[in-house]
């Protein structure tokens, strides 16, 4: 257990949910142009997600990138993994990978 609650919230959204995008803003309205284009893949693949809008909650966001070491937003979490962000799944996206991806982890798309 950690003494951060930011942390534990991080942790029940990505054991509870397939798909989750921390990012800024909210799916219908992306407030970065990064967190749009990774919404915008996960909707052309068909996969429901949850997104995490950080910029509602200061310590959330600071928490997401301790959490991952990862030092920007967005990060996408598939099956509580780690997948990386805008670039890396834009990628994986033009590559194939990530519909491998959901493959592989039995995430249901709308193919």
């Amino acid at each position: 257990m950690s003494d951060n609650p930011a942390i534990e919230a991080i942790k029940k959204d990505i054991s509870e949910n397939d798909v989750v995008l921390f990012m800024k803003g909210t799916p219908m309205f992306p407030q970065c142009g990064f967190s749009a284009a990774v919404v915008q893949v996960l909707s052309q693949a068909g996969v429901k997600f949850k997104g995490v809008n950080v910029l509602a909650d200061d310590g959330l966001r600071n928490s997401i990138k301790e959490f991952t070491n990862w030092p920007t937003i967005p990060q996408l979490y598939v099956k509580g993994e780690f997948v990386g962000g805008c670039d890396i799944v834009r990628e994986m996206a033009q590559s194939g990978e990530l519909e491998e991806l959901f493959k592989t982890k039995q995430v249901a798309t709308a193919a």
